[in-house]
């Protein structure tokens, strides 16, 4: 019966899909309005592109946004560097700059195929990959039965699994048992998201470890670091980054607070979202904050309370700006954000108690006393007077939170073991082709992929 009822679900959720696909165009629209969109490439979310497939083997990779983009960054690396090429997916405007800033037109980028049939059935037609790579938590239906029933491997990298998104799909045990037997591996990020995915229908399982612990350090301009840096002086500061609706706010109330006792506080705000910039700088002004905008170039002055880093693939400038990091979505929002970038660059780091999306690593760095868990508004300005006045203490936290990342590394190395059985036949084609053009091999299996067709000479 369960079997039945998943099977129903999921036909369900095909049918409902066909039938307002033809009213998405809607949908598409009013996210452009908001800035979620791209008004020239909006197309890409029905599965049309404006690009060629290139000859020879094309791994599709998938990340949702920016924190999965870059945590896949140097994965596509070693991708390219073997002659494989790469259409990268992403689902936001600001993955999209992300993206072309850190690879520039070494792969292609397209956003991500509505999880509908018709779209994700032309973006297959045209792209025809030979694996798909997921990123984190990536678990779209539509594409998992598609890319099954074209028998393409699909693997799941940096894999995480949520204490919400764990009891969702337990309720419905067989619907994920259906959905998680497409996929040919799952490298999960820890040993409890390995047990979570097994428990779900998931083989083979393996733990690989967290990616953005073996991200490069974020970069910098120096020219710009040093014009900042001057300007804002020896005047205290502390940042609260990736912040979502609701924090900027308490963060602003925190300045307030604590410019009683610390005339000339400077608090560095990095919205998650850029592009809430204008209602953000209204908001923040309405309440008599002197407010410079960095998409402006708006200068740092004595007059400026809050500095809103408004811009994207700048955060290693913002964190070097400061000594304390409150990491967002994790005070009034739910799941937390990636705290290893502000260990990386030596800071204190902060968080609100919301940090299930990030539970090992907030582990790991509580327990080594390089970050401290914030309940309130109220526990976030005391912890960061605290620690404005301790600079010893800060300076302990920031040495332990960098001990840690360098504890954690390696799951580059472990995730690429776990994808060699499917791109190691990949790689092997690719060189082929270089070696050789002129070279066909031969095949009578069934249901041979994309790359293995072209070398064949199919259609």
């Amino acid at each position: 019966m369960s079997e039945m009822w998943a099977r129903t679900a999921l036909q369900t959720y095909r049918w409902l899909g066909a039938a307002i696909y033809p009213f998405m165009g809607t949908y598409v629209a009013l996210r452009m309005t908001r800035g979620k969109e791209e008004r020239g490439r909006r197309h890409e979310r029905y599965g049309y592109s404006k690009l060629e497939r290139p000859d020879g083997p094309l791994i599709w990779v998938h990340a949702a946004s920016v924190g999965e983009t870059g945590a896949v960054s140097s994965l596509i690396q070693k991708i390219r560097a073997l002659g494989i090429n790469v259409i990268l997916t992403t689902g936001t405007v600001t993955s999209a700059s992300f993206a072309r800033d850190r690879f520039g037109p070494d792969i292609l980028h397209q956003y991500v195929p509505l999880d509908m049939k018709p779209a994700v059935s032309r973006f297959l037609n045209h792209w025809q990959p030979d694996l798909a790579i997921f990123a984190e938590s990536e678990i779209w239906p539509m594409t998992i039965l598609e890319l099954g029933a074209r028998r393409i491997p699909q693997v799941l990298i940096n894999g995480r699994m949520s204490d919400r998104s764990f009891r969702r799909w337990k309720k419905r045990i067989a619907l994920a048992e259906s959905l998680f037997e497409n996929l040919s591996h799952v490298a999960a990020q820890t040993e409890q998201d390995g047990e979570r995915f097994s428990a779900l229908g998931a083989r083979p399982v393996t733990v690989t470890g967290n990616l953005k612990a073996d991200v490069d350090v974020p970069p910098v301009d120096e020219v710009d670091l040093r014009r900042l840096t001057s300007a804002i002086g020896d005047r205290a500061r502390w940042a609260a980054i990736s912040t979502h609706d609701g924090e900027e706010l308490a963060a602003a109330r925190v300045h307030k607070a604590l410019s009683k006792y610390r005339p000339g506080l400077l608090t560095i705000i990095v919205p998650r979202h850029p592009d809430r910039t204008p209602g953000l700088k209204k908001a923040l002004e309405d309440r008599g904050l002197g407010v410079a905008c960095r998409s402006s170039g708006d200068p740092v002055t004595p007059a400026t309370d809050i500095f809103l880093g408004d811009t994207i693939g700048e955060m290693g400038l913002y964190l070097r700006l400061t000594d304390i990091a409150f990491v967002g979505k994790s005070l009034i929002g739910e799941g937390g954000q990636n705290p290893l970038e502000p260990a990386m660059l030596g800071t204190a780091i902060l968080s609100g108690p919301n940090v299930s999306a990030f539970t090992e690593a907030y582990e790991r760095l509580t327990e080594a006393r390089g970050a401290r868990i914030v309940e309130d508004e109220a526990t976030l300005a005391k912890t960061v007077h605290h620690l404005l006045s301790q600079p010893k203490v800060c300076e302990a936290m920031a040495r332990a939170g960098a001990r840690v990342v360098d504890e954690m590394g390696g799951a580059l190395n472990r995730t690429w073991q776990a994808l060699d059985p499917y791109i190691h036949p990949l790689r092997v084609q690719a060189a082929l082709r270089s070696d050789g053009p002129e070279f066909r091999p031969s095949s009578s299996a069934s249901g041979v992929g994309p790359a293995r067709r072209s070398a064949l000479g199919w259609k």
